[in-house]
């Protein structure tokens, strides 16, 4: 190891000590078993790092990230040496096995690729959230399973499902559903065009005591296609959830979809679904650009005849302790 890559990883175990003692008692608090743990804090090393697992129990702990593509061409063989420097440090630095360590390539995404699997070793874990619990994947997926920083968006969404009929549209791993059938909604209708997510999704209804089927429904079907016709036929639900990737155009898709394009078309529709007095909750991680709640509640109101609606920006009350000073994507409450 040269002096440059053993001074940053040196810098590397700093930080990471630092942070974990300053979110220690926070997750044990809360019971957050999978937060954010750096996010490239120091400008040489591009990391992004979610800690799973206990805080207490750190042999069996987990972390699983990405390198974020460099603005500058790096040597296949040094990046690969710097990368298991930076592993190496992170295990001695934590206590945490370095098995238990996945780093992935991030780059711009497209299409469907954020969540395309990426490898076959099968590393799953149960984590806990909210008194609930959800499997994850830590080695074959850029994404685990569970966004950390949704996390408190969740939180609210199980506040108020009671006595609900709830929508997750894009449901990836059905976290969203699950907290509002924990929060007593009386149906869940999760779309998603996975296969794959919509079984990891029942996994995690059973996992706190669901079962899926006549009230939490399970629909595999192109977002997009499935609004079309819930429209045509009447159907409305109290909360619908919209998470969309920036980009899809999946084959399974009849035409792709682009967030920055539209976002605006997915939200009308979404408002011809919502029952009187009704939620739409918007997840947003544009591409190009921020969204402000004052701009998405123009162009809403220039594409409906009956204007009685209000968005509200969320940011505020869904930036946990592990994402304070952090970008995460926005988040907007939609009520009509």
């Amino acid at each position: 190891m040269d002096d440059k890559i053993s001074e940053q990883a040196q810098m590397f175990a700093n930080r990471l000590q630092k942070r974990f003692r300053h979110l220690k008692k926070w997750a044990q608090r809360t019971g957050a078993g999978a937060f954010r743990l750096y996010d490239r804090d120091i400008p040489e090393i591009p990391l992004v790092l979610d800690f799973y697992g206990s805080c207490v129990q750190l042999q069996n702990a987990a972390l699983s990230g990405a390198l974020y593509k460099r603005p500058y061409e790096k040597n296949e063989d040094d990046e690969t040496n710097w990368l298991s420097a930076m592993k190496e440090s992170a295990a001695a630095a934590l206590g945490i096995k370095p098995e238990n360590i996945f780093i992935k390539q991030r780059e711009k995404q497209k299409g469907l690729s954020q969540y395309e699997k990426m490898g076959h070793a099968r590393f799953t874990q149960i984590v806990n959230e909210g008194n609930l619990a959800f499997k994850v994947n830590l080695s074959d997926y850029l994404d685990t399973g569970l966004f950390a920083d949704r996390r408190l968006l969740r939180a609210i969404i199980r506040g108020g499902s009671a006595g609900k009929k709830v929508l997750n549209l894009f449901s990836y791993t059905g976290a969203f559903s699950v907290y509002a059938a924990a929060g007593g909604a009386v149906s869940t209708d999760s779309v998603d065009l996975s296969n794959t997510y919509l079984n990891w999704t029942k996994e995690n209804f059973s996992l706190n005591g669901f079962e899926t089927g006549n009230a939490h429904r399970l629909i595999r079907a192109d977002v997009l296609e499935y609004t079309n016709k819930a429209v045509k036929t009447g159907m409305r639900w109290d909360i619908i959830i919209a998470d969309p990737p920036a980009f899809s155009n999946s084959k399974k898709m009849l035409d792709n979809f682009d967030l920055n394009r539209d976002l605006v078309d997915l939200l009308v529709k979404c408002l011809a679904l919502l029952s009187p007095g009704g939620e739409i909750f918007v997840s947003v991680n544009l591409r190009r650009g921020v969204i402000t709640a004052q701009e998405l509640e123009t162009e809403l109101r220039s594409r409906l005849v009956k204007t009685n609606l209000q968005v509200n920006d969320l940011d505020n009350k869904i930036i946990d302790e592990d994402f304070k000073g952090r970008k995460v994507p926005k988040a907007f409450l939609i009520r009509r």
